[in-house]
Order: C-alpha cells, then sequence, then structure tokens
C-alpha cells in the first residue's frame, strides 16, 4: 500500500517539480506558470500551475496554448538564432563591422565592434536606455541606440545589454531585408512547428495571454511588458516575442538535434549550434548564458557544465543540457503583481529546483519509462 502511494505521488508530482513551483506560488513570486521538461525525442512533462492572476478562479495556464511574454528569451529564440543562420549561410560573417550594415552607429571606437561582439556582449555599451521616456517614436529610439556613445573599449569586459540585441536585431533587418519578426516567423517558427509563436499578438488572442500588470485593477495582457520594446513598435531584438511553453520545447529539440528540425531538414549545420553554444568570456556564448557553476541559482546542482540557457525578466527560462540530453522551461508571469519584494530571489531558487527535478526526472524515465507529455 505504501509503495502504491509512493507512486501515485511521483505521477503527481515527478521528480518533484509541482513542490518546487508551489513553493514560488505560495512564497508570492508568481500566481500561476508552465513546466515543460524533455529530451531530443520526448516530452516527459507539460504542466501548467497555479491560475493566470491571484485569483482562484482564473485559468490554469496550459503547457499548449497559453501565451507568455518571453522579455528576453527574445534575444535567443529569435535574434541569436537568426544570426545564427545568416552566418551558417555566410551571409553575416561575425567578425564584420556593425557599421558594415548599419552606417549610422557612428562614435568614437565603433569600428571596431563587430557582430562577434553584439553577440558576446562586449560591444563596450552600457546595458540599456530609457528609451520609452528618452524617445517620441520608434525612429528616435532606434537613433539613440545607434548614437549612443561606448563605455568601455570593445572587447574589453562582459557587460550584459539589452542595447547589443537591439542593434543585432536591425542588423539581421539589414542583411535580409525584411522585418525582425517576418525573418523569424519564416526561417525559425514556421520550420519548427512552433505555430503560437509571435510578436505583437493579435487583440484576439489575450484571453490566452499571461497577463504582465494591472491597470485600473484590471489585468494587462498582450501589450509587452518591456517598455523600450514597446516603443520600438513591439519588434526588437531584446524582447517583445510571446510563446507558448511546448513551441518551446519545439525550439529546445531543435537545438539539441544540433540544428535539425522533426522532419531531418538542417536548418544550419550543427557546426554551428556548436560554435553558438560554446563557453567564450565569462559565462557568455554567443547570444547564449551558459550555466553558472559556482551557483544553484538557475540551473540548480545537477545539470551539466555545458548547459546554456537563458532567463526573461518577466519570469520566464529555458535551459538546454546537449551532456544530459535534457531541456528545462520554466514560463512565469512574475511581474503581475507580485506577492513579496524578493520575487526575482526566489524565482531564481526555483528555477534551480526545477531544474534538479527535471535531472530526476529524466533519470526516472530513462530507466523505468515515461508517457510522451507532449502527445496529450
Amino acid at each position: 500500500m505504501l509503495a502504491l502511494l509512493g507512486l501515485l505521488l511521483a505521477l503527481q508530482d515527478p521528480g518533484g517539480v509541482a513542490e518546487a513551483v508551489q513553493t514560488g506560488i505560495s512564497g508570492g513570486a508568481f500566481p500561476g506558470a508552465v513546466v515543460v521538461i524533455g529530451t531530443t525525442e520526448r516530452v516527459l512533462l507539460a504542466r501548467g500551475y497555479g491560475h493566470f492572476t491571484w485569483g482562484a478562479q482564473s485559468p490554469v495556464p496550459d503547457a499548449a496554448g497559453t501565451l507568455f511574454d518571453l522579455a528576453s528569451l527574445t534575444k535567443v529564440i529569435a535574434t541569436t538564432t537568426a544570426a545564427m543562420e545568416l552566418a551558417d549561410r555566410g551571409r553575416l560573417p561575425l567578425q564584420d563591422p556593425v557599421r558594415r550594415y548599419l552606417p549610422g552607429f557612428t562614435g568614437p571606437g565603433k569600428d571596431s565592434v563587430t557582430v562577434r561582439l553584439l553577440l558576446e556582449h562586449r560591444s563596450g555599451l552600457r546595458p540599456s536606455l530609457r528609451l520609452d521616456t528618452l524617445a517620441r517614436d520608434a525612429a528616435e529610439a532606434r537613433q539613440l541606440v545607434l548614437s549612443e556613445p561606448l563605455r568601455y573599449p570593445p572587447g574589453e569586459r562582459v557587460v550584459y545589454s539589452d542595447l547589443n540585441a537591439m542593434l543585432l536585431g536591425w542588423v539581421v533587418e539589414a542583411v535580409t531585408g525584411a522585418t525582425l519578426d517576418s525573418v523569424a516567423a519564416r526561417e525559425i517558427f514556421r520550420p519548427l512547428g512552433m505555430a503560437h509563436t509571435r510578436f505583437r499578438p493579435d487583440r484576439s488572442q489575450r484571453a490566452g495571454i499571461m497577463p504582465v500588470g494591472l491597470w485600473r485593477g484590471h489585468p494587462v495582457a498582450g501589450e509587452v511588458h518591456d517598455q523600450n520594446a514597446a516603443r520600438l513598435g513591439g519588434v526588437s531584438g531584446h524582447a517583445g516575442l510571446y510563446s507558448t511553453g511546448l513551441d518551446l520545447a519545439r525550439f529546445a529539440q531543435f537545438m539539441l538535434r544540433h540544428g535539425t528540425t522533426a522532419d531531418g531538414t538542417a536548418l544550419v549545420r550543427s557546426g554551428a549550434v556548436d560554435a553558438f553554444t560554446r563557453r567564450g568570456a565569462g559565462n557568455r556564448a554567443l547570444g547564449w548564458e551558459m550555466r553558472d557553476t559556482t551557483s544553484t541559482d538557475n540551473t540548480g546542482r545537477l545539470m551539466s557544465a555545458a548547459t546554456y540557457g537563458h532567463t526573461g525578466f518577466t519570469g520566464t527560462s529555458i535551459w538546454i543540457d546537449p551532456a544530459r540530453d535534457l531541456f528545462v522551461i520554466l514560463l512565469t508571469n512574475r511581474v503581475f503583481a507580485p506577492h513579496t519584494n524578493r520575487s526575482i530571489t526566489l524565482l531564481k531558487r526555483v528555477r534551480g529546483e526545477v531544474a534538479d527535478a527535471a535531472v530526476r526526472l529524466a533519470e526516472r524515465c530513462a530507466s523505468a519509462g515515461c508517457p510522451d507529455a507532449g502527445s496529450r
């Protein structure tokens, strides 16, 4: 009887995922979440927890259909991947100066800023600008970024910067002659079957979007949380993308397959994925962040040192471990009226606990077998 009870509890909370997520909900970090865990071939868990808002009558988020404002996950899912594809096809040499594609990127030292330095966050630019207050429209905001002076010599230090991703998005547009959202849809989302992933979701979709704030007491969903992305029209290299848990699982599997779609089509050569996800300066790869092995925040204790991923300010994260053939996606709406003043600190801890639970789940499934959660 005790053995059966233990089995039922394990099925209800595989690896301890639910317990970890509930820690964040009960601690006031976020009202709802989606977790998707899987391997190259299978989705081991795809589940929603909590609610859209703090009201118990609001919907439960769904891994297949609920859209989340990804915030900085935009940098890797859309912008970095588009740059990787262009680089692999010989259309965007990473050693090229940014000015080759963006002539307005002028100022002392900027001739030495290359596309690679943007990806490595070693351009010398500061972390961000308040474009929402400094610029009246998207054109003025773009000009402010292009003319922003360097704060450090190019290549001298790693400074994570939204400006790097904005510029990289504009480089992608200059190379392709198309907008970033259309490039990402055509070259990434459609080939991977990411049918729900998009910038600027339609009004008709807002009922299925996790809210990111309150306006006059009403939940706000579908209006991008990042105000710089909003000033730039909702499409930017650093933020603005929306997606679901299972769409991101398809993306993670593409990365684990080293650039190949589920039907065997190679969007990039395998060496391109390896090059973009190899540890470089500090904990940075090309666009991606590498696992910080000195901390249990975000990636826990059990994922390998080869793990790469990214986090988003709204409470989103994706981590991919090629050594373990494992990915773990945690999507929350941390910015929706948190009930604690340490929501980021608590969220980092929850991410680490979910990552460890994902490893335990994968190990159990490898030895005992698990149904494919993505087929439900």
